[in-house]
């Protein structure tokens, strides 16, 4: 039967709309995106294998599958010759904090196996896209605050206490370990790349959804749950990334990378298209005006703020300027990423702050590659 199958080609997938309080109009009117209900979006997830959200292809012979079908059926077409697993590994999403998204975390691939009987945690990382001036974000614990200092903070809703706050740029990225508590916004736009996961503890007394309180026996065994996947140590800082010449007029920065996921920015004038190889899917998002994407027999034009799903089979893609794009994947890390920027002339400790310590220590420290390569 899988034989029958039509081959793998670039892929437009369901976004979905998420209407929490904290959001906005910022990814329609800013970014431009369309379709979107008019009611205020917090979320629209990109590129979704989550249980509940799964998205489905849009066009072409495979319309009307999921994703999760089509990792199924094709596995190393999808991701690359020795991949198996049994979810699309990256979800990606454009967030509109208009508001302060609540304190929060999300548990590590340990506490996620342990405490919430997940198989992976949640690690993700932050491009800002969009930034008011003196824009803040909350992200890891103060250095030598106390689990009992942090619990009392928390509490008593004064997390400035206990958690440090950063300044935020357009351009920045941050890489945010799972066990970090964190929060953004208001007025701040966010591309987000992170590991297949909803997992996540709150210390607010609202809900997300409504903003309607939360009572004290619920709040309590929130933070007790929060503090039992808290890494106090856990102090990620926003980086502007690598940058290397690509081309005549072509830039290409690696903004963050890891085991879990890597994350690109690429920009292209018109004085040579951008074209780039590749041995993983790419999670191609437009953050600039349309562009033509060629990929051996196809072409398409993905609009504002649109997203495709470029399977490792196809190996290379044309794009055509000017082009702002970001691209999202489960990398080899020595193969995509470390050879790449050696070769630009980057020394290994430069190479290794693009992640500030992206593994938590309960993941066991070091990095390891999760594709061939």
């Amino acid at each position: 039967m899988k034989g029958r199958l039509p081959g793998l080609y670039p892929l437009r997938l369901t976004a979905l709309a998420k209407p929490l309080v904290f959001g906005g109009q910022a990814i329609a009117r800013h970014l431009g995106k369309t379709g979107l209900p008019q009611w205020s979006i917090a979320e629209t997830w990109e590129c979704s294998d989550v249980s509940g959200a799964v998205a489905t292809v849009q066009e072409g012979p495979l319309a009307g599958r999921s994703l999760r079908q089509v990792v199924a059926d094709r596995p190393e077409e999808l991701m690359g010759p020795g991949w198996s697993g049994t979810r699309f590994p990256v979800l990606t999403k454009f967030i509109d904090a208009s508001g302060a998204l609540p304190v929060h975390l999300h548990a590590d691939d340990e506490a996620a196996r342990r405490l919430e009987g997940q198989p992976n945690g949640k690690t993700e990382a932050w491009h800002i896209l969009d930034a008011a001036p003196g824009a803040t974000a909350l992200c890891g614990v103060r250095e030598g605050v106390t689990a009992h200092e942090l619990r009392t903070a928390l509490e008593a809703q004064e997390s400035d206490r206990v958690l440090r706050r950063l300044p935020v740029r357009a351009g920045r990225t941050v890489h945010v370990p799972g066990g970090t508590p964190h929060s953004f916004g208001p007025a701040t736009l966010v591309h987000e790349i992170e590991q297949t996961s909803d997992i996540q503890q709150h210390a607010m007394r609202w809900n997300m959804e409504d903003g309607s309180p939360v009572g004290d026996e619920e709040s309590a065994a929130n933070l007790d749950m929060l503090m039992r996947q808290v890494d106090l140590a856990s102090r990620p800082e926003f980086t502007p990334g690598l940058r290397i010449a690509a081309g005549d007029g072509v830039e290409r920065v690696f903004l963050t990378a890891s085991r879990h996921f890597a994350l690109e920015r690429w920009t292209a004038g018109t004085a040579e298209p951008l074209r780039h190889a590749f041995a993983t899917a790419q999670i191609l998002t437009n953050v600039g005006a349309p562009v033509r994407v060629r990929s051996g027999a196809w072409s398409g034009e993905p609009g504002r703020a649109e997203t495709v799903l470029l399977p490792a089979v196809l190996g290379e893609i044309e794009v055509t300027g000017p082009a702002d794009v970001l691209l999202g994947y489960l990398p080899g890390l020595d193969r995509d990423v470390r050879a790449l920027l050696l070769a630009a002339g980057y020394a290994l400790p430069v190479i290794r702050s693009l992640t500030a310590g992206a593994p938590s220590t309960r993941d066991g420290g070091g990095e390891r590659d999760q594709a061939a390569g």
